[in-house]
Order: C-alpha cells, then sequence, then structure tokens
C-alpha cells in the first residue's frame, strides 16, 4: 500500500537579509534600520556558502539557500509528496537586545512569511516569530497573528537566556493554549552566552551537538517548573532536537524525581509520562543506530508510536538524496509520522484532510 501524502513539520524559507523585511516594518523603524546601516546586516544561523545550509543539489547558484518559493515547491513539497509543510524561518530575532526592535522585526517576519509564502502558496503553514525576550510582546504578536489559521504553532529557540519552563515564558504558553497553538522549539541560540555548560566550544561540530543538551535542560525546566501541568492541553514540539537520547533520558529523569520529588508536588506523575504526553519531536535530522533493529528497539523504549513527526528540515543538509527514513520504520508507522501525527500535534492541522 502506498504511503500517504504527508505534512512536512520543519522547512526552513529564508529571509534574504534586513533590507527584504524593510517594506513590512512600520516607517519609525524603517528609517531607523536605513539610517544606521542596518538594511546591510543578515542574522541568518549559518553562513550561506557552509555545506550544512544546504544540500548541493537544493542550492540554486549563489543564493542563499530556502529564499526560492520555486525550489521548496520543487524540491520539498513535490519531491516529498507533501500536502503541506510547516514554515520555520529562522532570523536572529533572539539576538536583538532591544526588546522593541526585536518584537519590530518579528512582526516584519511574519507579514513577509504571509506575504511571500503563505499567500503565494497554499500549501504552506506558519510558525509566529515572537521576541520571547519580552513575553508581553510575544503576546501581543500571537493576538496579533491568531486569527490567521494558517499559523499553526509558536516559534521558540532552545537556547535562550532562561530555562523554556521559567514562569516569565508562561504568558506565551497561555495564549498558544488560548488560540489552539502548539509551542516549536527549534535548536537556535541568542548566542550571547556560551552553547555549552562548560564554555565556549572552539568548532561547529561541538555546538551542533551541545544543541541536543539544551533540548534536555528545556525539558527538565517544562516538568519540573509545572508548565506541562499549568497547560495540559498544549503540546511542544522539539524541532531538529534529534529523538534517539529521549529513552535513555527519560529513564534517568524518572529516576532522579523518584528520589526528590517532594521539592516538586505539582509533578505527581514521572516525568517520562509527561514528556510523552506533550511532547512530539520532528523526524530530520536523525542521530539513527547502527541498524534498523537498533532503531526498532528504540522505538519500542519511547513507549508511543505518536510521538515522530515528519520533516525535511528543508533545505538543509541532513541527509543524502530522497533518504528521509531512517531504517527501522514500519510502513504503519511511517503512515502515522506522516499524516496522524502532525495532526495530533497541531490541532489546527485537523482541518486538513488528504
Amino acid at each position: 500500500m502506498a504511503l500517504p501524502a504527508g505534512i512536512d513539520c520543519d522547512v526552513h524559507p529564508a529571509v534574504p537579509g534586513m533590507r527584504a523585511l524593510l517594506p513590512y516594518l512600520d516607517p519609525y523603524w524603517q528609517e531607523q534600520v536605513t539610517v544606521r546601516g542596518i538594511d546591510g546586516l543578515d542574522l541568518a544561523s549559518f553562513p550561506p556558502q557552509m555545506d550544512a545550509h544546504g544540500r548541493a543539489d537544493w542550492r540554486d547558484g549563489r543564493a542563499k539557500p530556502g529564499t526560492s518559493l520555486e525550489a521548496l515547491r520543487t524540491h520539498a513539497l513535490d519531491g516529498f509528496g507533501s500536502q503541506l509543510a510547516i514554515c520555520n524561518p529562522l532570523y536572529g530575532v533572539l539576538a536583538i537586545n532591544n526588546e522593541h526592535f526585536a518584537a519590530a522585526v518579528a512582526r516584519a517576519i511574519n507579514a513577509w512569511l504571509i506575504a511571500e509564502w503563505l499567500d503565494r502558496e497554499p500549501r504552506l503553514r506558519g510558525s509566529i516569530t515572537v521576541a520571547a525576550q519580552n513575553p508581553e510582546l510575544a503576546v501581543e504578536e500571537i493576538e496579533r497573528r491568531a486569527g490567521d489559521k494558517r499559523f499553526v504553532q509558536v516559534l521558540l529557540l532552545a537556547q535562550g537566556d532562561a530555562p523554556l519552563g521559567n514562569r516569565r515564558f508562561w504568558p506565551i504558553y497561555a495564549a498558544a493554549q488560548r488560540h489552539g497553538l502548539s509551542i516549536g522549539i527549534h535548536a537556535g541560540s541568542t548566542f550571547r552566552h556560551a552553547t555549552t555548560s562548560n564554555g565556549w566550544p572552539s568548532y561547529h561540530l561541538e555546538d551542533y551537538a551541545a544543541h541536543a543538551q539544551s533540548f534536555q535542560s528545556n525539558l527538565l525546566s517544562l516538568v519540573h517548573e509545572g508548565a506541562f501541568a499549568k497547560f495540559p492541553g498544549l503540546i511542544f514540539v522539539l524541532i531538529e532536537s534529534g529523538f534517539t537520547w529521549l529513552p535513555a533520558f527519560m529513564w534517568r529523569a524518572n529516576k532522579t524525581w523518584r528520589g526528590v520529588r517532594a521539592e516538586v508536588p505539582w509533578v505527581d506523575r514521572p516525568p517520562g509520562d509527561l514528556i510523552r504526553d506533550h511532547v512530539r519531536v520532528t523526524l530530520q535530522p536523525t542521530d539513527r543506530p547502527p541498524s534498523g533493529a537498533d532503531m526498532q528497539r528504540l522505538l519500542e523504549q519511547l513507549g508511543r508510536d505518536d510521538m515522530i513527526l515528519f520533516s525535511t528540515d528543508y533545505p538543509h543538509w541532513q541527509f543524502d538524496g530522497d533518504a528521509v527514513w531512517p531504517d527501522g520504520f514500519s510502513d504503519d508507522l511511517k503512515r502515522r509520522v506522516l499524516l496522524d501525527n502532525p495532526r495530533q500535534a497541531y490541532p489546527r492541522l485537523q482541518e486538513a484532510q488528504p
């Protein structure tokens, strides 16, 4: 039996640079950006020519990978037969110290996403970019965009100024839950703080691998600060986190909780149970074990078959050719990962039928 047309939960339309956002900024910030020379700035996460920023067969000359809607249609939507794809534009909003400017850039990114991508391609859905360093301004942006049902989640980064279970972020979660939006936590950082617990690394490889630790820290924070208890209907999607570390992580979280749970009485169930109920993870990149049998064993240890969501991470370089599926995924599980799991993770996708 053929697999269904799926939902790609992580594609990356790329902002070409600050100049591309000028039409979507209000007049005050247009003037500030132009007068101060910020219009030539690019707050992208990767240098454009870095291999990890775009697969060779997904590049369009010297243009920044992810800036072409036509290429996204050809390579991601048509290439993988996806009926829908969720756009996660990664731009350095969280790295801006001026909270008002950060909020203005977030507004501009969302307006740019609507005009340049969502309005031009009906198969695309969006994530609301917010300036999380100021939750009040972040909530204002959620309220501004929530009426557009094409937005399905609020987008946060895994490394910021505080772990994401901290109560300062709860207004963001309350707004998301109120509007039927999920919370997407994507690999990324403010880069104002060291990306490892031991200081700054020397190489990109170290920084890349350290992101798994940031996701783990945030999971512990969300559990033990009580965010999962406070927002019982909210789903948190870990994007580009990997997932093969989850079984061992949940086992250790449960073991530790049993010894010191008196400190957090609102955590009334083992952390692993809460994580299975509230957390979903994207498929790519997959830190796959050596064999399909090992992967099957790991999937059993996850304890649920609805936690993994299909993704390509387009246009980033995480797998070769069309080998998006790691060995060890049965056809039945692939069907869930492609369609059923994304619909459950994102309430606003439940209206979309194949």
